[in-house]
């Protein structure tokens, strides 16, 4: 197998040979990055420094992060290239940012179920105030472009079998803890919509699948990291659930093309769904696949759904017509088991 480490340097030059984005747009800019040690804020700030220096763009990033400690190990190598200023704070009270600001990926938000129901309020300050606080700072730095990552979860529950569409909307009752994320989520959503159309922000939505790949913390919570650690560590897969909620995924840097994309190509107020179509699947048939080509198996463990957090059985499969539209392929990577340790 190969090492984590080759994969990802792998995985950053096929972004650098990406022909859709217009990379020279980005000369001189500067990018704010928000959630920058997550899984999605590691691998774009990462292909941004591999396309910086192969590409001679003298991009500058200014990274919020919460623990600057642990954002100094994370991107020990890009550090030494001078492209990342890291900014310590949260988005729910912004630090002051005296320089310009070109674009903003907003990226910062809780991805844990669980938390979603014990910290309800947070995830909602996150999402809620977080984008407002950012959306000012849009409107105050004149910015060329914003990017808020929202989540697939807006859609509510899509009956089974139908190609979600970005026009299309979710029936959630706010009367349910687990639903602080996607609620909030929508209102984030119309907080970008809003000040596209009243200020004039280039403000831009990705409802981004659940995204996959080398770079994950090794303890995070989702579904595709747990496999990975399963193969890993020679362990069986146990599933919480049936395993019949059905979606599509996204490796990473199919994520950070995306974003990319909708960045520079994208129509000011509008949302575009980033999946790979071709990865539907359920999680029961995702967990036989990586666990028939990890040589373990999989048994399952069924919790009471009122206590375990996770949202009732879905059917999310997403349309990506738009995003396509504007010029974005995938690379058609489906399953990586590389979390590390280390991470």
């Amino acid at each position: 197998m190969e090492k984590k480490g080759t994969i990802i340097r792998e995985d950053i030059k096929s972004v650098a040979a990406v022909e859709f984005i217009p990379w020279q747009e980005l000369k001189d800019a500067t990018i704010l990055v928000t959630g920058a040690t997550g899984l999605i804020g590691t691998s774009f700030i990462k292909a941004l420094d591999y396309v910086n220096g192969v590409k001679k763009l003298n991009i500058k990033v200014l990274a919020l992060v919460r623990n600057e400690e642990k954002a100094l190990e994370r991107f020990a190598e890009n550090i030494l290239h001078g492209m990342i200023r890291f900014i310590t704070g949260n988005v729910e009270s912004l630090p002051v940012i005296e320089e310009k600001v070109d674009y903003i990926l907003h990226a910062a938000s809780q991805t844990a179920s669980k938390e979603f129901v014990q910290h309800a309020v947070e995830t909602i300050e996150t999402s809620v105030l977080g984008t407002f606080n950012l959306l000012k700072l849009a409107k105050e730095k004149q910015c060329k472009g914003f990017v808020y990552l929202s989540s697939m979860e807006v859609y509510g529950y899509p009956d089974k079998g139908h190609k979600v569409t970005e026009d299309e909307i979710g029936a959630m009752t706010p009367l349910d803890l687990r639903n602080s994320y996607p609620i909030s989520k929508v209102m984030a959503e119309a907080m970008c919509y809003a000040y596209a159309k009243e200020y004039n922000v280039p403000a831009m939505i990705c409802r981004l699948t659940q995204t996959f790949g080398p770079g994950a913390h090794y303890n995070d919570n989702r579904i595709f990291a747990y496999f990975g650690r399963c193969v890993k560590e020679k362990k069986n897969i146990v599933l919480k659930t049936k395993g019949e909620t059905e979606r599509c995924y996204l490796y990473t840097t199919d994520a950070v093309t995306a974003i990319l994309t909708i960045l520079l190509k994208g129509e000011p107020g509008q949302a575009y769904n980033a999946a790979d179509e071709s990865t539907y699947c359920s999680i029961a048939e995702m967990a036989k696949r990586v666990a028939s080509d990890g040589g373990i198996q999989v048994e399952y463990d069924i919790q009471p759904e009122a206590a375990n957090g996770f949202p009732q059985t879905l059917y999310m499969n997403l349309d990506t017509t738009a995003l396509r539209k504007l010029g974005w392929i995938t690379r058609g990577v489906f399953y990586s088991g590389n979390v590390s340790k280390d991470d």
